[in-house]
């Protein structure tokens, strides 16, 4: 497990990215729900972390790719293959994402 940030840290509507590799994107819904996906757009290299949350959707800042952050799978174009998703963990208040480890030893 990687430490994101706190919940505090945070809010509603908001996103951190964790560098990597893999880099990573957390994000809060406006419900509280906490998810983590790969933060680099699959159409082409953009920041996820930097784009617009909408429910539990992301559009990518570049070319309004739109990503499902529950799936990771791409909502329309022009992403066609889908980001990674990460489970997300919260412990004492602390944010953490699962199965980065996984990934770097493949």
């Amino acid at each position: 497990m990687i430490r994101a940030c706190t919940v505090d840290e945070l809010p509603p509507g908001e996103s951190v990215r964790i560098p990597g590799p893999p880099a990573i994107a957390v994000f809060r819904t406006e419900d509280g729900e906490l998810y983590a996906i790969g933060d680099t757009c699959t159409h082409q290299d953009a920041s996820l972390a930097d784009g617009w949350l909408e429910g539990c959707f992301v559009e990518c800042p570049l070319h309004a790719a739109m990503f499902d952050l529950r799936t990771g799978a791409p909502t329309c174009l022009p992403a066609k293959d889908p980001v990674r998703t990460y489970p997300v963990v919260v412990e004492e208040g602390v944010v953490y994402v699962e199965g980065v480890a996984d990934e770097d030893a493949a």
